[in-house]
């Protein structure tokens, strides 16, 4: 039996030793935002915050999760109002086909959530675990410029 917290909702759940997160939140708790590409954690499109950090939750076993947080793109909006990053990547057309958006979503956040300010080369390193076939990664890299100017100014709103 393991507990903890997935987008700020307590869970308690029997797993076994060979279950995997994204089997857990997709399979399990029909959290179907994350996504499952490669499953071999090159692509990035299964990205969850584990206590705050970027995980592939295809490389992650769920009982590894005892006692953690556990954010998925379902998670970082809050209630209808969408997060920052989020609506970014709508205003700035940061998809295609959308496979990639939610670990894509989830590693800015998680960038922005360390380093509010992140130069380009912050901006790769932090998408370098996420592969997009479709944009060229024009669309994704102004979504996650777009992102840093709102993040930036609400803290400083929140701060002011």
């Amino acid at each position: 039996m393991i507990s903890f917290f997935i987008n700020e909702k307590k869970y308690q759940c029997t797993v076994s030793e060979t279950m995997r997160l994204i089997d857990l939140l997709r399979g399990e708790l029909a959290l179907t935002g994350t996504k499952l590409s490669c499953e071999i954690g090159r692509c990035g499109s299964c990205m969850v915050l584990l206590d705050g950090k970027p995980v592939n939750s295809c490389l992650t076993m769920a009982y590894q999760c005892d006692g953690k947080r556990v954010t998925t793109i379902e998670g970082l909006a809050e209630g209808e109002q969408l997060h920052p990053v989020q609506e970014a990547f709508l205003q700035e057309g940061g998809f295609q086909c959308g496979y990639c958006t939610s670990g894509m979503v989830i590693s800015t956040a998680a960038l922005l959530d360390a380093v509010p300010n992140p130069d380009q080369e912050q901006v790769l390193e932090a998408l370098s675990g996420n592969l997009c076939r479709c944009t060229g990664y024009g669309s994704i890299l102004r979504a996650v410029g777009t992102a840093c100017t709102r993040v930036s100014k609400e803290k400083k709103e929140m701060s002011g």
